[in-house]
């Protein structure tokens, strides 16, 4: 039996699906999280305590772990992970990617740099240290804008801006999400439609297991992702460019071995523009809307890639699949989500998740980093995934109770969908 440690931090969405995948799979599994287990002593080497901040201490106590029973895999499921595993991988001599290549991904500012290096298409971009100003910036490289921290991911404290003011403004509310002392971002706003790519690198090739498109316009001011539909309806042509221009930027990072999640931009000629690149797959539970061969999760691929088993055969599913990850779209405490199994009644949808807790505060972008749940769905065509995502989300009633005030449904007129 393979045993492998997987680092499970403490907010993941992601720790049941991997653990259900490592059971699916007969693979020992070892918890590490940054907080004790609540049934830690009588788990024993089990469950362990890594502080994921700390990469030199989280490598000598998984180290000292390995002497006792040896692993054959340390696996992070999310970014908060990624540069322990990277580096007591390659301690413990097994299969990983290099620690400065998953420390790139991780820094959008040397992302950018490496990516420049080996000539990647991307944005245009200046990184503003602290004590610089955006609005300098901005002007060297012409509005619109996006105006980003380097460390954040799903969307938290990306905004666009138009012009001198706005940048101001952008400025002051991303540095009280950051603090004073994080480099900034910004990058020339790219026009286009956006697409999302799953991929798998094994010695350094790419093998793409999907391409999303974001039916879902993201031009900002925040850029909350709704719906993600695959395959793609993109032209054979383009999807072509998408997987090379994806593997030239996991080259250009370093990136040799797991998943990878990639975000690009389609311009009207149908020019790629390369907006992220990170050493792990997609996040939250959007990975449910992927199945492979015959009902193999996401999170079973990536195991067993990182035990050395083999990957041969498996393709994604022959149907259209989507998630929708359900937007906050007002501050405050959540009340009630209603209309769960209307929306499960409709056709097509096969699950609705809620992840955020009646009674807890809910807290959308840029702010925020958290979405209040998902919904899945599974089709013969794109169109007929993304229709049931937008029927099911429609017919759902979120209501939000404001600090002060009297709780409102938590959504707007235009956020119904037709039809």
């Amino acid at each position: 039996m393979s045993r492998v440690l997987l680092l499970l931090p403490t907010e993941t969405y992601r720790a049941a699906d991997f653990l259900a995948a490592a059971s699916r799979l007969d693979v020992d599994v070892v918890v590490g999280s940054e907080r004790r287990q609540m049934m830690a002593e009588s788990m024993g080497d089990r469950a362990v305590v890594v502080p994921m901040g700390d990469v030199a201490i989280a490598v000598g106590i998984i180290a000292a772990l390995h002497q006792r029973q040896p692993l054959d895999a340390v696996l992070a499921v999310d970014d908060q992970g990624l540069a322990v595993a990277a580096a007591a991988s390659e301690h413990l001599g097994m299969t990983h990617n290099p620690t400065d290549a998953v420390a790139a991904t991780r820094n959008k500012a040397v992302l950018r740099e490496r990516l420049a290096a080996s000539s990647v298409p991307q944005p245009d971009y200046r990184v503003v240290m602290p004590g610089g100003r955006i609005s300098a910036a901005a002007a060297e490289i012409g509005y619109p804008c996006v105006v980003k921290p380097v460390s954040r991911s799903g969307s938290q404290g990306v905004i666009r801006v138009d012009n001198r003011t706005e940048a101001v403004a952008a400025e002051d509310r991303i540095r009280s999400i950051v603090g004073a002392s994080e480099p900034l971002l910004v990058e020339r706003f790219v026009p286009g439609a956006e697409v999302a790519v799953e991929g798998l690198l094994e010695g350094g090739t790419l093998a793409v297991l999907a391409v999303f498109d974001k039916p879902d316009p993201l031009n900002g001011p925040f850029f909350e992702e709704t719906i993600y539909v695959t395959p793609s309806r993109q032209p054979p042509a383009v999807l072509a460019a998408i997987e090379a221009t994806v593997a030239s930027a996991a080259a250009a990072l370093g990136l040799r071995e797991g998943p990878v999640h990639a975000e690009l931009r389609i311009g009207p000629a149908d020019e790629l523009t390369v907006l992220e690149v990170a050493a792990r797959s997609i996040g939250g539970l959007c990975a449910r809307a992927l199945r492979f061969g015959a009902g193999v999760s996401l999170e079973e691929v990536i195991i067993r890639h990182a035990i050395g088993a083999g990957l041969d055969g498996l393709s994604r599913e022959t149907q259209a699949s989507g998630v929708m990850m359900l937007p906050i779209r007002s501050a405050g405490v959540l009340e009630r989500v209603s209309g769960l199994s209307d929306a499960l009644g409709v056709d097509g949808v096969a699950g609705v998740e809620i992840s955020i807790p009646v009674g807890r505060p809910v807290i959308p972008l840029p702010e925020g980093d958290r979405y209040l749940g998902f919904v899945f769905a599974h089709g013969p065509e794109p169109a007929d995934v993304e229709l049931a995502l937008r029927r099911a989300e429609a017919v759902l009633d979120v209501v939000v109770r404001p600090a002060h005030g009297p709780a409102v449904a938590d959504r707007t007129p235009e956020c119904r969908a037709e039809g």
